[in-house]
């Protein structure tokens, strides 16, 4: 005999197709808000810059970097058809400006014209109170250029050579006297380069800048000094400086005639002040490239290139890579130094 079964359809709960039908469109509405995203943001990238962008100096105007800066602030208007404008923020030597531009947003708006010299020693040198990550808040577009250092004399020292000036420092450990232009600029890390490669003893007499340290240097307050061409070759030209040799490999433009570290036997001894272009980290990777390909045109053309000489400075061309490299590298020579010589924060 047969018995009928109960069907499922009588007994069992119905199935929510509303909800079913909720939950897939609220998904595909998500998938179109995170395509509609990305697009955006790959448009924005494509289209950038679309307003001006901000270049922050951390300088006074007047000085290497803001004059490097507003040689590529105009270049890179030019090329990407926005103005780039050149904001100084002068402060804690540097440390200010470039905190600021650390902690901006990531959109490309907010570039630093660094100088990389002095920011990794304010990392390595005092890093409890140096508003940024040497490693962690950069991203770097490209080295943009070097300004060289040099060993020069009053004229009344007799050292007519690097040799000679290692071998009368010797003569008088702690007597012969070294001017810089401040604790913990690079002049002043320079002349602890000096001592430990030399194996001299020298008086380290620090100023506030390069000016003040100059003017006692050709008065005969002190006796030598290594100083950035650009603020040494006026006073060497007119012969109130002696220059001995300058901190590279390769003979220096605006003084062909003064040989170099390599030259004078102290082939490590090479110190420059080294500028790059960075923007804060997370910076879309295609801003940085599209930044950097205008910047390889820029530092090759020859009008750039002696702007920049005229201010000392060597134009220099990097990937972001290679220039993350540089400048870590930087970073780690002077935090070496600084251990190694004790060199405390004053």
């Amino acid at each position: 005999m047969f018995t009928p079964t109960s069907h499922p359809s009588r007994h069992a709960a119905p199935v929510s197709y509303t909800g079913t039908r909720r939950t897939t469109l609220t998904a595909l509405a998500a998938a179109a808000l995170l395509a509609g995203g990305a697009l955006s943001s790959a448009h924005a990238q494509s289209d950038y810059p679309n307003k001006p962008v901000r270049l922050v100096v951390p300088y006074a105007p007047g000085g290497a970097t803001d004059v490097i800066g507003r040689v590529l602030a105009k270049q890179l208007s030019d090329a990407l058809g926005q103005q780039f404008v050149v904001d100084n923020r002068a402060g804690a030597g540097g440390s200010l400006g470039a905190g600021q531009v650390g902690k901006s947003p990531a959109d490309g708006y907010t570039l630093l014209m660094g100088a990389f010299t002095s920011h990794t020693i304010n990392a390595a040198l005092m890093p409890a109170v140096t508003p940024f990550d040497i490693h962690k808040s950069f991203s770097h577009i490209s080295v943009v250029g070097t300004v060289p250092l040099v060993f020069v004399v009053n004229p009344n020292v007799p050292a007519k050579s690097l040799k000679e000036l290692v071998e009368l420092a010797r003569s008088k450990p702690g007597t012969l006297s070294f001017a810089s232009a401040g604790n913990g600029s690079p002049q002043h890390l320079a002349t602890e380069m000096f001592k430990r490669q030399a194996q001299v003893d020298v008086l380290h007499v620090p100023y506030k800048g390069s000016g003040p340290a100059i003017a006692d240097l050709l008065g005969g307050q002190v006796n030598a000094m290594i100083d950035t061409v650009p603020a040494a070759q006026s006073q060497i030209k007119a012969g109130k400086l002696r220059a001995l040799a300058t901190t590279t490999r390769e003979r220096v433009p605006s003084v062909p005639d003064v040989p170099t570290s390599v030259e004078a036997g102290m082939p490590d001894m090479q110190v420059s002040s080294m500028f790059a272009l960075s923007a804060p980290a997370g910076t879309p990777d295609a801003i940085i490239q599209k930044i950097n390909a205008a910047l390889k045109t820029i530092l090759s053309n020859q009008e750039v290139k002696d702007s920049m000489l005229a201010q000392g400075a060597l134009a220099t061309y990097a990937t972001p890579e290679e220039s993350t490299r540089i400048i870590n590298a930087e970073y780690a020579k002077w935090a070496k130094l600084i251990k190694d010589s004790n060199i405390k924060a004053e």
